[in-house]
């Protein structure tokens, strides 16, 4: 019994399937997956820069104005107009040799207070807020009765800046102790 062998381009044309599908599968379990994974780093180093960078801003507004801003516009246009913010920006300390910019540098390599206004994976802007205490003392005479109540709101003693994408926030609104700290440390 003769054995028929099958035409040549048949076995090229399975060839060139398994070329094909070696490669669909080195793509999609390899090189997607690694791409993906910078991608998340990116995302959330660049986020968390942003937002240690708005807590600067914050902690400096808080410093000239006696109190937090829960307006990224007013913080930005802090940073980029105010004087002393600027010194410090190009500042140098004279016993360390080092820079007294408070700022960290993006993934890019430089600051832009531009760039605090939103979250590199949305494009959403950031959330700031700050709290608001109203204080009331009612004053009462000595036969018991009311004679006044006094109350004072207090606005902006404690912030917090939340990311629109993840979970990650620095500041309460609630608690002293959580002052200027963020959530990944």
């Amino acid at each position: 019994m003769k054995k028929k062998n099958d035409p040549w381009y048949i076995h090229a044309g399975l060839w060139v399937v398994i070329v094909i599908l070696t490669f669909i599968l080195i793509q999609v379990s390899i090189v997607e997956p690694t791409r993906i994974t910078r991608l998340e780093n990116y995302y959330k180093n660049e986020s968390r820069a942003r937002m240690t960078n708005l807590k600067q801003a914050e902690m400096l507004y808080e410093k000239i104005h006696g109190r937090y801003s829960d307006n990224l516009d007013t913080l930005i246009n802090f940073i980029k107009t105010d004087t002393t913010v600027h010194a410090l920006i190009v500042g140098v300390d004279t016993v360390t040799n080092k820079s007294t910019n408070p700022f960290v540098n993006l993934t890019d390599g430089k600051f832009s207070p531009e760039s605090l206004y939103i979250s590199p994976r949305s494009g959403k802007n950031f959330i700031v807020k700050v709290d608001t205490t109203l204080e009331v003392d009612t004053v009462i005479n000595r036969r018991g009765k009311i004679v006044k109540i006094d109350s004072n709101i207090t606005i902006g003693t404690r912030y917090v800046i939340e990311s629109p994408d993840s979970k990650d926030k620095i500041g309460d609104l609630y608690s002293d102790a959580l002052k200027n700290t963020s959530s990944w440390e």
